[in-house]
């Protein structure tokens, strides 16, 4: 993973280049206060201090940078400075970094499994806040590894390199991991077996659960729907659909990033993180439509469409989640493409009962430029979910509604005197921005995790 710590670094009073945040609407102010010569360099750079624009004047033996920042509070405002500028040490002039630095770092973030970085120099920026040095870095590791893990193809991460990345978080934070596999699987989840029962050996599923902190601390979960490829089963996904389904354990990648900042922090919590992780595969042993399958909590599902998965997976996962009595529940999973439909790629929906942690999650994503929009658990449909044979159906037919019905079904598996949210993310930016290349992303984890730090240390 990269490493951003050196890339934001106190600010001693050592020798840096000086970066000048411009907003649009001040540029003519600007210009008519400088010498002839940098006016004459803005109109052969064309430069109007236009978001994402910037202009280097030289000044004795350095430069100056004047960039266009539409609103210089923004994480983003650096972000395409730091793709850009020339290798150096930066500050800014006469302001704070604050929430600028997590798109510094970010700008410099590259994904090097496959291929070398065409442009890896390093641009450094210096601040006086230390004491937010440490998280901003956190944050930008924990955006970085939900990238990372997305980004990897399906043949390099399967349930058992999930299980690896789980191990590793272990080990960092001295936490307890449980995996459940096999027959006991089968047994006690037979949700998440069914689902990925079609794989090879290497690729088998299993629940990995890990657990951290005080017992007698408030008790939380983190769930995220580890589905390391899903060819869609029997009812097989077309070409197109099928190209990007590494991304299917996104939730996965989120659940691990969140449980891995509450660690970090210290947070005074009971930490429990469940990662049903599975491949959706086609062999002879895979499930089929029309089969009515067992769950944890003792309900019975009739599989409508092996496409399908996650919420099935998630039910056992949300089942053992509810027997440690957490007084929150979290879920993240790229569960349905109608989600895309209505809110598209940047917009995660967010469904919960719970009015005041609706209200948190709101304000968080704002305060973070992290979104999250809200959709109803709306009990009207519930009867979408009704099954001739079975207690319920896991995908009704007519395809309306499928994010809110998709999110029924995962509510009837979450005990009714629980707090729970369930955020059913993308985890895939189909076109790059600033400080966010086109591919895998993060999305409402800073949200997320500024809730918690909100409702557990009081930050």
């Amino acid at each position: 993973m990269m490493d951003f710590a050196p890339l934001l670094q106190p600010d001693r009073g050592q020798p840096a280049r000086t970066i000048t945040l411009l907003p649009p609407e001040t540029f003519d102010g600007w210009l008519t206060r400088q010498s002839v010569a940098t006016r004459a360099l803005a109109t052969a750079q064309r430069f109007a201090a236009k978001p994402n624009t910037h202009m280097l004047i030289p000044d004795g033996d350095g430069i100056v940078v004047v960039a266009g920042a539409a609103d210089a509070t923004s994480p983003w405002a650096l972000a395409k400075l730091a793709e850009s500028l020339p290798e150096g040490t930066y500050r800014l002039d006469g302001a704070e970094v604050g929430a600028n630095a997590l798109g510094w770092l970010l700008g410099q973030y590259r994904f090097t499994r496959y291929r070398k970085a065409e442009d890896s120099a390093p641009r450094v920026l210096l601040t006086r806040d230390v004491a937010h040095r440490d998280e901003v870095i956190r944050l930008a590791a924990a955006t970085a590894q939900v990238r990372d893990l997305v980004n990897t193809g399906a043949g390099d991460l399967g349930p058992a390199e999930l299980e690896a990345e789980a191990q590793i978080l272990a080990r960092a934070h001295h936490a307890e991991i449980v995996v459940t596999s096999g027959d006991a699987l089968a047994r006690d989840y037979p949700m998440i077996h069914a689902v990925g029962q079609a794989a090879t050996r290497e690729r088998a599923p299993r629940l990995i659960e890990l657990h951290w902190g005080d017992p007698g601390h408030p008790r939380i979960a983190i769930v995220g729907k580890g589905v390391c490829f899903d060819t869609g089963g029997l009812d097989i996904k077309p070409s197109a659909g099928m190209r990007l389904m590494k991304k299917d354990m996104g939730g996965a990648a989120h659940a691990l990033a969140l449980a891995g900042l509450v660690m970090a922090a210290k947070l005074p919590v009971r930490l429990h993180l469940l990662i049903p992780a599975v491949e959706n595969a086609i062999s002879g042993a895979a499930f089929r439509p029309g089969d009515v399958l067992k769950t944890r909590k003792g309900l019975t599902v009739e599989n409508t469409n092996t496409d399908a998965e996650g919420r099935l997976i998630l039910g056992d996962a949300l089942t053992r989640a509810g027997e440690e009595k957490p007084e929150l529940i979290l879920d993240f999973a790229t569960l349905t493409g109608a989600a895309r439909v209505a809110l598209g790629p940047d917009l995660p929906p967010l469904f919960t009962d719970d009015e005041a942690l609706a209200a948190e999650l709101l304000a968080a994503g704002v305060a973070e430029d992290d979104p999250v929009w809200r959709l109803p658990l709306w009990d009207g449909y519930d009867d979408m979910l009704k099954s001739d044979i079975a207690d319920m159906v896991n995908a009704p037919d007519g395809g309306f509604a499928g994010a809110i019905t998709a999110a029924l079904f995962l509510r009837r598996f979450v005990p009714k005197d629980t707090t729970w949210a369930h955020l059913d993310v993308f985890a895939w930016r189909p076109s790059g921005k600033p400080g966010r290349p086109k591919g895998g992303d993060a999305y409402a984890l800073r949200a997320a995790y500024r809730v918690l730090k909100g409702r557990y240390s009081g930050v």
